[in-house]
C-alpha cells in the first residue's frame, strides 16, 4: 500500500499538538531529535509508526497516539513522489551483462570479502587523491540512507528507508524510474541479468523487472509479526538466498509481550519465478532468536552456504545462535555450526532476565582463500577451515566489544590482509538542545581501523581513531566506524558515525583521502539534501566512481538522506 493511503486528516480541533508532543516526549524522544522531522510530510511519519521502521517501538500506542505524533513531528507537505524534472530524458534502463565496471550486491567479490579488482575499480591512488563530488541524490523526507547500491557501468540500482526503489545514471543520479514497497529498504540492491531484487523491514522480498521497474513477484520470508529482511540476498545458479532477522527484542521491551518466538531461517527462492525451494532455520524448534543480519556467503567449491547468527531471546540456548553456521546450498541442511559466544541469551526482558553481552554476529563471514573468516561485536575476529567443520585456525581480538562495539556490520579483505573498522562506542545519556535526555553513542569514544595478516591473524598495523568530534558540539556524532569497509588494491575505504568517509593506505594505515558527509548538498532531484552519519552499507567503488550513504537516525546519530557520488 503506498504511503498516500495511509494518511487520515487530522484536524487541530480533533488531536491537539500538545497530545503529540506529549507522546513523543514519553515514547520517542530518547531515540530521536524532533527536529529530524520537519522536512517530513506528517504522512511517512505516520506510515513509519504503522508499518515502516518505527513498529517496534510504535506497536503500544493507539492508532490516535501515532496519528498525533506524526501530526506534531511532521509537515503538512504532500506524500512524496519524484519530481518530473528528476527524470532522465532518455529512461532506457541497461543492463550491461559483459561490463567490467560492476559491483553487484553486497559484496563484488566472491566470498562477501568486499574487495574490488583494478580493472572493475579503474581508480588508481593518484585518482583517489582528486576525488570530488559528482553529484548527490537526495531521498525525500528520510532520515537514515543505507540501502547499498548495486551498479553495472552507467546503471545504479539503490533503495531508500521510505521504501522507494531508484534505477538512476551513474554519471549524472537522475531517475529512470522509480518503484514503491511499504517498508524500509535497508538491503544491497542485487540484480540478476534483468531482474532486481531486494527485501524490505516487514520481511517481504521483491523482484523487478530491471528494465521497466515493474514487480514480477512477491514474497513474504516469514509470516511472523515481527520478522525483517536487513541482510542482503546472495544468489548462485538461478537462486536467491535470504535471510531473515526480527525486531522481537524491541517487542519484547513491552511487559504485556509474550515470550519471544521468532525463528531466523534462511529461504531459496528460484530467481526466474519466485518458487520456494527450501527453508532452513537457524535455530531448532523450541528455541529462539539466531537473528541472521548480514548477507549469507556462497561457497560453490564445497556446496555450501555461510550465514552468521545472532543471540538467543530467551531460554533455552542454542547451540547455533553468535556462531558461523554451514548450510547445504542443495537442500539448507545444516551440515555444521561453530559457535563462539555460548549462552547469549538477551531481549525478552518479560521472559528471563538479560543475561547475555549480546554479541551476536551483525556481519557477513568472509570466504578467504582457504579460511571462513568473520568478526564480532565482541571485538573478536575467527578463522575457520570450511575443510574441516569449522575448526578454528586463529582468534584475534582486534577491540574490547560492546553491545554496540567490536564489529558491526563488515570487513573487507584483499587476500593477504583482513581490514576490520572498530566501532566499540558505548551508549550514553547526555542532553539534547531542548535539555531532554537522550541515549546517544559516546562522541570520544570507539573508532580506528586494524589490518590483521590472513595467514595468521597477526597485526600488521592499526589506525588510530580519529577525533572529529572533540570540540564540536555536534549532536550524534562519535568515532566510531560502524559501516561495512570496501577495499581496492591500495586503499580501504571506511566510514564512521562522524560523517567522515576516509580512505586509508593498505600499506600502513595512513589516511589517503578524507572527505565530510555531515554537511548540506545540493541534490540533482531538487529535493533538500544533508548527509549524516556513516553506518551499515559500505562505500561502492566501481568504474573510477565511488558511492556511499549518508545518515542515520537510530541512537541519536547525524540524520541524513543523500547518496553521493565522487569522481576524479
Amino acid at each position: 500500500m503506498r504511503t498516500a493511503l495511509l494518511w487520515i486528516t487530522i484536524s487541530a480541533a480533533a488531536l491537539a499538538a500538545d497530545s503529540g508532543e506529549e507522546v513523543y516526549n514519553k515514547r520517542c524522544s530518547a531515540c530521536h531529535e524532533p527536529d529530524a522531522f520537519k522536512s517530513m510530510p506528517a504522512s511517512r511519519v505516520l506510515h513509519f509508526l504503522d508499518e515502516g521502521v518505527m513498529i517496534p517501538m510504535a506497536g503500544p500506542l493507539t492508532r490516535e497516539e501515532r496519528q498525533a505524533v506524526a501530526t506534531f513531528l511532521g509537515s503538512s507537505a504532500a506524500p512524496l513522489s519524484v519530481k518530473p524534472e528528476a527524470y532522465c530524458k532518455d529512461r532506457r534502463v541497461n543492463v550491461p551483462a559483459n561490463s567490467k565496471f560492476i559491483w553487484n550486491g553486497w559484496s563484488q567479490s566472491s566470498g562477501n570479502t568486499r574487495y574490488q579488482t583494478q580493472a572493475a575499480a579503474n581508480l588508481s591512488l593518484t585518482q583517489l587523491k582528486s576525488l570530488k563530488l559528482k553529484w548527490a541524490f537526495a531521498f525525500d523526507g528520510d532520515l537514515t540512507s543505507f540501502s547499498q547500491p548495486a551498479v553495472f557501468g552507467n546503471q545504479v540500482f539503490v533503495g531508500s528507508s521510505g521504501g522507494g526503489i531508484y534505477a538512476l545514471r551513474a554519471d549524472t543520479g537522475c531517475v529512470q524510474w522509480m518503484f514503491q514497497v511499504s517498508a524500509p529498504v535497508r538491503t544491497a540492491i542485487l540484480v540478476a541479468r534483468q531482474t532486481v531484487l531486494f527485501g524490505d523491514q516487514s520481511g517481504a522480498f521483491f523482484a523487478l523487472d530491471a528494465a521497466t521497474g515493474k514487480q514480477l513477484w512477491r514474497k513474504q520470508v516469514d509470516p511472523h509479526p515481527a520478522a525483517r529482511i536487513t541482510g542482503s540476498p546472495a544468489m548462485n545458479d538461478g537462486v536467491v538466498y535470504v535471510a531473515t532477522a526480527s525486531w522481537e527484542e524491541t517487542f519484547a521491551s513491552q511487559a504485556s509481550y509474550e515470550c519471544c518466538s521468532f525463528r531466523a531461517s534462511v529461504t531459496a527462492y528460484r530467481i526466474s519465478d519466485g518458487k520456494e525451494l527450501w527453508k532452513s532455520y537457524a535455530t531448532p524448534p523450541g528455541t529462539n532468536g539466531a537473528g541472521i543480519w548480514s548477507t549469507p556467503t556462497v561457497d560453490t567449491k564445497r556446496g555450501m552456504l555461510y550465514v552468521t547468527t545472532g543471540n538467543n531471546y530467551s531460554n533455552p540456548a542454542s547451540d547455533t545462535s553468535d556462531a558461523i553456521v554451514a548450510m547445504s546450498l542443495k537442500d539448507g541442511a545444516i551440515a555444521w555450526s561453530k559457535q563462539v559466544t555460548p549462552n547469549d541469551i538477551f531481549g525478552c526482558r518479560n521472559c528471563v532476565p538479560e543475561r547475555g553481552p549480546d554479541f551476536d554476529f551483525g556481519s557477513s563471514a568472509m570466504l578467504v582463500g582457504e579460511l571462513l573468516i568473520a568478526g564480532q561485536k565482541s571485538g573478536v575476529i575467527y578463522a575457520l577451515d570450511p575443510n574441516q567443520k569449522g575448526k578454528l585456525v586463529w582468534q584475534t581480538r582486534v577491540a574490547k566489544g560492546t553491545s554496540h562495539g567490536g564489529i558491526q556490520f563488515g570487513m573487507a579483505s584483499d587476500g593477504q590482509y583482513v581490514y576490520a573498522p572498530i566501532a566499540d562506542g558505548e551508549l550514553v545519556t547526555t542532553k539534547g538542545p531542548d535539555g531532554i535526555p537522550r541515549r546517544g553513542m559516546d562522541p570520544q569514544d570507539g573508532g580506528g581501523l586494524v589490518a590483521l595478516r590472513v595467514a595468521d591473524g597477526s597485526v600488521a598495523w592499526r589506525a588510530a581513531p580519529a577525533r572529529a568530534c572533540s570540540g564540536v558540539k555536534i549532536s550524534g556524532c562519535s568515532p566510531s566506524q560502524l559501516a561495512a569497509a570496501t577495499v581496492i588494491p591500495g586503499a580501504v575505504f571506511s566510514g564512521a558515525l562522524d560523517g567522515h568517509l576516509r580512505a586509508y593506505s593498505t600499506e600502513n594505515g595512513q589516511v589517503l583521502w578524507d572527505v565530510i558527509t555531515n554537511t548540506e548538498f545540493t541534490a540533482v532531484n531538487g529535493v533538500p539534501a544533508r548527509g549524516g552519519s556513516l553506518n551499515g552499507s559500505g562505500p561502492v567503488v566501481a568504474g573510477g566512481m565511488v558511492f556511499v550513504n549518508s545518515g542515520y537516525d537510530h541512537f541519536n546519530s547525524m540524520t541524513g538522506n543523500v547518496l553521493l557520488a565522487f569522481g576524479p
